[in-house]
C-alpha cells in the first residue's frame, strides 16, 4: 500500500535509537519528579494564576519537544507528532471534567488532589504505552483492523453528540470501586495525602486509595478512545507514545484550571466529538482518500477554536432560562 496521507495511518517509521528512547523516558520521569518533589512538594491548593502558568509551561514543553522531533526526524515526522499531540490534548479535556466529577463526589480536599492526580497521570502514561504497542502490533498483523478502529471512533463520536449533558458518572456503580471497598479494609476519613495508614497495628486504605482506583479505571476507558485516535495519525511507536505522554503530562494543571468551568464550555464536547468523527472517517476511508498533513492540522485546530469561541460567545440555555 502506498502513502495514504496522515490519517492513512502513515507507514513512516522514524529511526529512533535505544539511547533516544532512554533519553526521552528519562526526560518524562524527570519532569514528573520535578513536578511532584519540587514544585508541589507540600500539599496545597493551587491558585488559578499558578494553574494557568503551569498549563502554559506544560504546553510550551510539549511544543518544544515537537520542534525537536521536527528538527531531528524531518517535517513529516514533526507534522505527524503535532497532529497527534493536538488530538490527544483536545481529548484530554473530557478526562479533566470526569476527574472533577469524581474528586467532587468524594469531597477530596483540594490540597490533596495534586498528589492523587500525580499517580493518576503516571498510571495513564503506563496504560497508554501498553495500549499503543498492542494496537500497533495488531494493525501491522491485520491491516483491515484499521476500519474497526475507525468505526469505533465514529460510534464514540455519536455517543458524545447524542448523550444528555445531565448524564453523570455514578462512582458507586463502578465495579472496580465496589470490589476495592469489599476486599480492602479502609478508613472512613482522609488522613492527609496518604493512601494507607496504620491504625492499631492494622494497615488500612484511606478513601484516597479508592478514588485513585476509580481514576485509573476511567483512564482505561479514555485510553480505549484516545489510542485508536492516535493510531489514526500514524503507527510509529515513538511519535504516538511521546505525543500521548506530553499531552498527558499537563493534565493536572489543566484540571486545576478547568475543573469548575464545565458549564462555560458546553459546546466543547461537541467539538471533540466532531474531531473523533473526522479521525474515524479518515481511518475508514484510508484506502481511497489522501489528506495532506496541513489540512488535518487546520481542521483540528479550527474545530477546537470554533467550539471554544462558540461556547464563550453563544448564549447558553442556562443563561436564557428565566430566574426563579
Amino acid at each position: 500500500m502506498g502513502s495514504l496521507g496522515i490519517f492513512a495511518v502513515d507507514q513512516l517509521r522514524v529511526p529512533v535509537t535505544a539511547s533516544t528512547w532512554l533519553g526521552v523516558g528519562a526526560l518524562v520521569a524527570t519532569l514528573l519528579l520535578v513536578d511532584l518533589l519540587i514544585l508541589n512538594r507540600t500539599p496545597h491548593a493551587p491558585t488559578l494564576k499558578r494553574a494557568s502558568l503551569q498549563v502554559v509551561a506544560w504546553i510550551s514543553i510539549g511544543v518544544a519537544f515537537g520542534v525537536w522531533v521536527w528538527q531531528r526526524f524531518g517535517a513529516e515526522a514533526g507534522s505527524l507528532w503535532s497532529t497527534g499531540y493536538l488530538v490527544e490534548l483536545s481529548l484530554s479535556v473530557d478526562n479533566v471534567f470526569v476527574w472533577a466529577l469524581i474528586l467532587g463526589y468524594f469531597a477530596v480536599p483540594l490540597q490533596y488532589q495534586h498528589r492523587l492526580l500525580f499517580w493518576g497521570i503516571f498510571g495513564a502514561i503506563a496504560l497508554r504505552a501498553g495500549f499503543i504497542f498492542a494496537g500497533v502490533a495488531l494493525l501491522d498483523a491485520f491491516e483491515p483492523l484499521i476500519i474497526v478502529f475507525g468505526l469505533f471512533l465514529l460510534f464514540t463520536a455519536w455517543k458524545l453528540i447524542t448523550q444528555d449533558d445531565d448524564d453523570e458518572l455514578d462512582p458507586d456503580k463502578n465495579p472496580f470501586l465496589r470490589f476495592v471497598r469489599r476486599v480492602v479494609p479502609s478508613t472512613e476519613d482522609y488522613h492527609g495525602p496518604r493512601m494507607f495508614v496504620r491504625i492499631n497495628h492494622r494497615l488500612l486504605a484511606t478513601p484516597l486509595f479508592a478514588v485513585l482506583v476509580l481514576v485509573e479505571t476511567t483512564d482505561v476507558l479514555f485510553a480505549v478512545d484516545s489510542v485508536p485516535a492516535a493510531l489514526g495519525v500514524t503507527r510509529d511507536h515513538f511519535i504516538v507514545l511521546t505525543s500521548n505522554a506530553f499531552a498527558i503530562l499537563g493534565l493536572r494543571a489543566l484540571y486545576f484550571l478547568l475543573a469548575n468551568m464545565h458549564n462555560r464550555f458546553e459546546y466543547l464536547q461537541k467539538g471533540l466529538a466532531i474531531i473523533l468523527a473526522f479521525v474515524g472517517l479518515k481511518m475508514v476511508s484510508e484506502r481511497w482518500v489522501t489528506i495532506p498533513t496541513w489540512v488535518s492540522l487546520v481542521v483540528i485546530v479550527g474545530l477546537l477554536i470554533a467550539s471554544v469561541l462558540l461556547s464563550i460567545l453563544a448564549p447558553s440555555e442556562r443563561d436564557e432560562s428565566p430566574a426563579r
